[in-house]
C-alpha cells in the first residue's frame, strides 16, 4: 500500500468478525488511488479527497460494499451499481459476497474510484429532488393544517430533514402506521429536530 494508514481502519478491521478478508481486500484497492486519504466515519473506513467523501467501505449481513458518494454520477460500464433504497438519491454501491467477486472485478473498481476523484475533483454535485416533490402524507398535512406551530417547525428544518420525515411518513403502507410514525415525531419536529438528531 503506498498511502499512510489510518489506525481507526487498522482498528476496525482487527475487530471485524464478519467481511473482514474482503473489507482488507478492498481497502487495498482503493488506497491503490494516491489521490485518496484513508479516514474513519461513519464507523468505517472512508476514503477522501481534500476533505470530501468519495467512497466507504462497509458491511452488512448478506454483502459488504463499496459505497460511492456521488455514484449517480458514475458511469456505469459494467452495470454493477445498485441504488440501495429508493429514496437514496446520490449514492451507489458495488456489493460483494465473497473475495473472488473482487478479484474478478478488481480492474472495474479501481475505473469506478478512477471515476470519482474525477467527478469530486470537478466539483460535480447530483442534482437532487426538490422538497417539493415528496408527497405529503394526507395524515401529516392534517396535522400541518391544524397546528401553525408545527407547520412552522416544520418548514423551519434543512430540506433534508423534511424530505426525510416525508420520505418515512410516506413508506408506511397503513394509513394506522402513518398515524403511529407522525405522533412518533411530532415533538422531534417541533424541537427543531430532524429525525436522528
Amino acid at each position: 500500500m503506498k498511502k499512510e494508514k489510518n489506525p481507526s481502519v487498522d482498528q476496525f478491521l482487527d475487530k471485524a468478525s464478519k467481511w473482514k478478508e474482503e473489507m482488507t481486500l478492498l481497502r487495498e484497492i482503493v488506497c491503490d488511488n494516491e489521490e485518496l486519504a484513508e479516514d474513519f466515519k461513519w464507523m468505517h473506513p472512508c476514503y477522501t479527497l481534500q476533505d470530501k467523501n468519495v467512497v466507504l467501505i462497509h458491511g452488512f449481513k448478506e454483502y459488504c460494499a463499496l459505497l460511492f458518494h456521488k455514484g449517480a454520477l458514475l458511469k456505469d460500464h459494467m452495470s454493477i451499481l445498485v441504488q440501495q433504497t429508493e429514496n437514496v438519491q446520490s449514492a451507489r454501491q458495488i456489493r460483494f459476497t465473497n473475495v473472488s467477486e473482487i478479484i474478478s472485478q478488481e480492474s472495474a473498481i479501481k475505473e469506478y474510484v478512477r471515476q470519482a476523484v474525477e467527478i469530486e475533483r470537478s466539483g460535480l454535485k447530483v442534482p437532487l429532488k426538490d422538497t417539493s416533490e415528496y408527497p405529503v402524507p394526507e395524515e401529516f398535512q392534517r396535522r400541518l393544517d391544524e397546528n401553525a406551530d408545527l407547520q412552522k417547525s416544520f418548514k423551519s428544518l434543512t430540506p433534508g430533514r423534511q424530505r426525510a420525515y416525508l420520505s418515512y411518513f410516506s413508506q408506511a403502507k397503513q394509513a394506522k402506521t402513518r398515524e403511529s410514525r407522525i405522533e412518533k415525531y411530532l415533538s422531534q419536529i417541533l424541537s427543531g429536530k430532524g429525525m436522528d438528531d
